[in-house]
């Protein structure tokens, strides 16, 4: 038997929670579950690809860094789709979703949130088509680990890009003063506005931070797999049962969850059938909503 699955939902599973830290973050802060959110993982996907064409008609492409299949151009252009990703968000929030957070019915803003989401995907798909795109035709050699493990320069290159984001996440929440205060709103809105913390700025810092790591994870996907309107949708659940079974409000929280539904996932492709992947997320979910309902990580409000 290999344990190639195991590498393999390591790597699913590090997409998942990079993914699922904007998810807990945005229903901690704002009190809402936004369906749209893996729109924008594709969204910046689909960014960083026109990013990258561009880049490749104004200089006349670039080679690769090897042993990558990617060069500087995806990585400049990775930074572009957080951007961009940062953008559509905030221009959601001001559009739609503050607007219906002032009423004070979470319900009627996930339902917007669902609007938004089909709004967004069909406009990918009238863009670019339904058709699967990639950043880089290389072909990669897989080198042996052992064990019958095999990894290939990309997706060490993108464990460590992860690795790195969720530092610096952690870091950022922890060490900064914008990341203090995103967690004090988190704890208790009402005093946060009474010391005086900017809660429109906590907000808008939501919304880039969260958006910025769902672009991340989109570019991981299309280097890894490939590009499709389709993409975020097919991770919508996985990041949701992530973000519950660590714990809403918990960074670290949201990428072990990850971690373990990739595992899930991959050791369910190994004994039972691919058939049953999809299924997988639903019913963590749904053990975590009946054993543990704050997850791993997570606190009772009082």
């Amino acid at each position: 038997m290999t344990l190639q699955f195991l590498l393999d939902g390591v790597i699913s599973g590090a997409m998942i929670g990079l993914g699922a830290i904007g998810i807990t973050l945005t229903y901690s802060i704002l009190r809402f579950s936004n369906f749209a959110h893996g729109d924008l993982m594709a969204w910046g996907a689909y960014a960083a690809l026109v990013a990258v064409g561009a880049i490749g008609s104004l200089f006349g492409g670039a080679a690769p860094i090897l042993p990558l299949s990617f060069g500087l151009p995806l990585i400049l252009s990775t930074l572009l789709a957080m951007a961009v990703a940062s953008a559509i968000a905030l221009a959601l929030d001001w559009l739609l979703f503050a607007r219906l957070r002032a009423r004070g019915q979470a319900i009627i803003v996930v339902m917007a949130s669902f609007g938004a989401s089909m709004a967004l995907r069909n406009l990918l798909e009238f863009l670019f088509t339904s058709s699967p795109a990639y950043y880089s035709n290389a072909l990669q050699i897989a080198k042996p680990l052992g064990l019958g493990i095999r990894i290939t320069p990309d997706q060490v290159a993108l464990l460590a890009m992860t690795l790195a984001l969720v530092t610096a996440m952690h870091l950022y929440l922890t060490r900064s003063q914008r990341g203090r205060e995103m967690r004090a709103y988190a704890q208790n809105p009402a005093l946060a506005r009474v010391v005086g913390i900017d809660t429109r700025a906590v907000i808008r810092a939501t919304w880039i931070v969260g958006a910025s790591l769902a672009a991340a994870a989109g570019v991981m996907v299309g280097v890894l797999v490939q590009i499709r309107p389709l993409m975020g949708l097919d991770l919508l659940l996985p990041m949701f049962a992530a973000a519950i079974l660590g714990g809403i409000g918990s960074v670290p929280g949201a990428v072990l969850a990850g971690l373990i539904i990739g595992l899930s996932e991959a050791a369910a492709v190994q004994f039972i059938g691919a058939e049953w992947r999809a299924g997988v997320s639903f019913v963590i979910l749904m053990a975590v909503l009946l054993v543990r309902p704050t997850g791993l990580f997570g606190v009772t409000e009082r």
